[in-house]
């Protein structure tokens, strides 16, 4: 079948796609976008998260045809929104993604696209800075083998207060 999808602003296409690929496989084998990441398969561990429809989804666990016609944003896709804190537009790190490099948060980077997916949702809407339990209550489907999560809550808590220009809690 063939599938297409709005991804990150723009119309693809993937052709010869089989009823049991995920929108995981799409994205990354047949789209070329590898910033979501295949880990678990089963939709725990929050590495594969992408936007669908504005909405924060595990794509290992979405069916490529469930994406048909639909709007996708990867984490390649937040980089390059120009909705940083610069305007910065075709590349430039968004402020959830700088935030994460500036406070030490990526560690091997297998985790950090779902995270840096996740943190972005949970700031779209947020006033201020979270507090640590809304921030360890968004990202709590995302796991870390890495770290002991502190610096990635230093990053969410840093990437809130650079968005409401205030002192980093």
């Amino acid at each position: 079948m063939r599938v297409n999808v709005i991804v990150n602003g723009r119309p693809m296409t993937a052709d010869d796609v089989w009823e049991g690929e995920s929108l995981l496989y799409v994205l990354r084998e047949r789209l070329g976008l590898p910033g979501a990441k295949n880990a678990c398969e089963q939709g725990e561990c929050g590495s594969c998260t992408v936007y669908l429809d504005r909405t924060p989804v595990c794509a290992c666990l979405v069916a490529a045809g469930q994406a048909e016609g639909r709007e996708v944003v990867t984490v390649e896709g937040l980089a390059s929104s120009g909705d940083g804190p610069d305007g910065e537009a075709g590349g430039g790190l968004h402020e959830v993604q700088r935030a994460f490099v500036d406070a030490g948060a990526v560690q091997c980077g297998f985790c950090t696209p779902g995270l840096v997916v996740q943190a972005h949702a949970l700031l779209a809407d947020a006033e201020g800075v979270p507090p640590d339990a809304d921030i360890r209550e968004a990202l709590a489907g995302n796991l870390c083998r890495c770290t002991g999560y502190e610096k990635i809550l230093d990053a969410v808590r840093l990437a809130a207060a650079r968005r409401h220009h205030q002192p980093t809690p």
